[in-house]
């Protein structure tokens, strides 16, 4: 008898715990997905590398912070669109500019709402919202063929928004994802992440609208987006494009690997 009383009460905590566990990813998921680091609008940045600080008055009280580095060059070659990962703001992603500006692009860096310098709130549409703005900047100085979209991480998704809607010349997609409820899914496969998951950012969607030269680079060690997720996303690329599997790569140092370095730099100095 007493084991039989015993049953009820192990299910009742366990549906407890479920139930509990699904509070916290669905009020506390902004903090568990989202680590903005703001920084003081009056601030400066000391980048090693030139740039320009561009502050966009995007709404009332809202601003859109931009960096655009530039190249020796007296005329670039083009322009880099660069979205960045989740964590902090441009000054943890500056140090990928080299990458860019040697090849003779320059490289404009966006930091979300509540990056960086950058204010407001940030929601999704928001998101491919100020994608389109940095675009249509860009757009007064270069045509299409010279932009190139960079999505790296969070920015991945935003990128191939951006590229399912505008022309480019290419689509550079750095450790993306399936959509953002299922980098949840991958972790902890017990709860309906597309309902409790208030960013879908459904990158597999989009893709699918890309007419540009897509690249993927995806480290295979990666234990942030793991390399199973970002393979969901090869059904939806063209013949052409290419998904380049970074051996012993992790989530942060792709740059650091030759076959990610050649690669980049072959697609950019066509």
């Amino acid at each position: 008898m007493k084991k039989k009383s015993r049953i009820p009460s192990w299910v009742s905590i366990l549906i407890m715990v479920y139930c509990l566990g699904g509070i916290v990813i669905y009020y506390g998921q902004e903090k568990i997905m989202l680590q903005p680091e703001p920084v003081s609008i009056d601030s400066n940045y000391a980048f090693p590398n030139p740039y320009r600080e561009v502050n966009i008055p995007y709404a009332a009280d809202v601003n859109m912070n931009v960096i655009q580095f530039t190249t020796k060059d007296s005329v670039p070659k083009g322009v880099v669109l660069y979205f960045h990962g989740n964590k902090q703001n441009i000054g943890h992603y500056a140090n990928q500019a080299p990458a860019f500006t040697r090849n003779g692009y320059e490289v404009w860096m966006i930091d979300y709402p509540g990056y960086g310098k950058s204010s407001g709130t940030l929601t999704e549409q928001g998101l491919y919202d100020w994608a389109l703005t940095l675009y249509k900047l860009a757009r007064a100085r270069y045509t299409p063929d010279s932009i190139v979209l960079y999505g790296r991480s969070m920015g991945s998704g935003i990128a191939t928004q951006l590229a399912s809607i505008r022309d480019c010349k290419y689509l550079l997609l750095e450790a993306p994802y399936y959509s953002f409820p299922s980098i949840m899914s991958s972790y902890l496969p017990i709860y309906p992440y597309e309902r409790l998951i208030r960013l879908k950012i459904p990158t597999w969607q989009y893709m699918q609208k890309v007419t540009a030269p897509v690249t993927i680079f995806h480290g295979t060690n990666d234990g942030v987006i793991r390399i199973s997720n970002a393979r969901r996303l090869q059904p939806y690329l063209k013949p052409n494009d290419r998904f380049i599997e970074i051996e012993g790569g992790s989530h942060n140092d792709l740059s650091a690997f030759k076959p990610y370095q050649q690669a980049l730099d072959s697609l950019l100095s066509r």
